[in-house]
């Protein structure tokens, strides 16, 4: 019988990788989107397959994890052996200006979630397994270095307060109702389809437009946060192994390598030949209330169990980030030179 996973925020980054994967694993995929008044399906509209064809493996829904009877509808529609929840409000940054909102999809819906699944669960006599998106933003302000499974946590945004809440609710499931469910903790994980407000991809997307003239100043904040950046490809990989173990449990996934954001800028403008020092600007609107100074993962749990590698590192995963964005640099550039105006990324 043919696995079926659904997927909430798969017009995501993770998602759209997830879904490939498991695609490729001949699973029926299913993924929860937003209804909006534009299209958001960008990262995934490569997958997409018409509905009158006679094998169709990806179907889209309407819902949201603030509505907890969409949840259910699709849950009883899907019939899912796996549910993937990744949907969020993930910019760490944003969540200091829209604290309640955060805190409500990340924390409240993480928990409709849950009991949609287990009230299916609960009904049908099904088995489901469930992931969790957790994040490395629940270490804050570490305690020690590296972090593992049983490093505590100290959230320092409402977003890492939101991820530890909904990373507990997870626990409690498991331990409270049987349910097949497993936290995976992921440290940073970037790719060409990161979103262009996070630093690594607004670092790559403006040093390519710089290199051909389309860009003059890139403005950032803290340059000496340190991070474990991994390849978004490798990670959903871990993702679907955790859900493959006989037995749940909670798997931290990272690289092991720890780099500043000076470091990526570094990387990134020697990729083009250029110094970031001549167009790199600082701007204090991107400092946060309270910063995380150094995220680094101890995977071993992850190699010894599920027996799971990064494969890209960070010099890698920047210069794979850099030549996508320099293709779309260049179709820009093309359209400014036959007199277009290009919007030009919020710096």
């Amino acid at each position: 019988m043919r696995k079926v996973a659904l997927i909430t925020g798969i017009t995501g980054q993770d998602g759209s990788y997830l879904s490939e994967l498991l695609l490729e694993r001949d699973y029926e995929v299913h993924g929860v989107v937003r209804r909006a008044s534009v299209f958001t399906t960008e990262r995934i509209d490569h997958l997409y397959q018409d509905r009158h064809e006679p094998e169709v493996r990806f179907h889209l829904h309407y819902g949201d994890l603030l509505e907890p009877t969409s949840l259910r509808r699709i849950i009883g529609e899907v019939q899912p052996d796996e549910v993937y929840n990744l949907a969020a409000q993930s910019h760490v940054r944003t969540s200091f200006e829209q604290p309640v909102y955060t805190a409500q999809v990340v924390a409240i819906g993480t928990l409709h979630l849950l009991e949609a699944v287990c009230d299916y669960q609960r009904s049908s006599g099904r088995q489901v397994r469930f992931y969790q998106a957790s994040s490395s933003e629940m270490y804050g302000k570490v305690l020690e270095i590296p972090q593992n499974e049983l490093t505590p946590f100290y959230p320092r945004s409402p977003y890492a307060c939101a991820k530890v809440q909904a990373y507990w609710q997870t626990i409690n499931y498991r331990e409270a109702y049987g349910l097949f469910a497993c936290n995976g903790i992921l440290f940073n994980h970037e790719s060409p389809r990161r979103g262009e407000t996070f630093v690594t991809r607004k670092i790559t997307r403006a040093a390519t437009r710089i290199k051909l003239g389309l860009q003059d100043t890139l403005y950032l904040g803290n340059l000496d946060a340190r991070r474990d950046w991994g390849f978004a490809g490798d990670y959903v990989e871990a993702m679907w192994l955790m859900l493959q173990q006989p037995e749940p449990a909670d798997f931290l996934i990272a690289t092991g390598r720890c780099h500043s954001v000076r470091d990526f800028l570094t990387t990134a403008f020697r990729c083009l030949d250029l110094n970031w020092r001549d167009y790199v600007k600082f701007d204090a609107r991107y400092l946060r209330p309270t910063e995380v100074d150094l995220l680094q993962g101890d995977a071993s749990k992850a190699r010894e169990v599920l027996g799971w590698e990064p494969k890209v590192m960070m010099p890698e995963l920047c210069r794979m980030m850099i030549d996508a964005d320099m293709s779309l640099a260049q179709r820009e550039r093309t359209l400014v030179d036959a007199g277009h105006a290009v919007l030009v990324p919020s710096a």
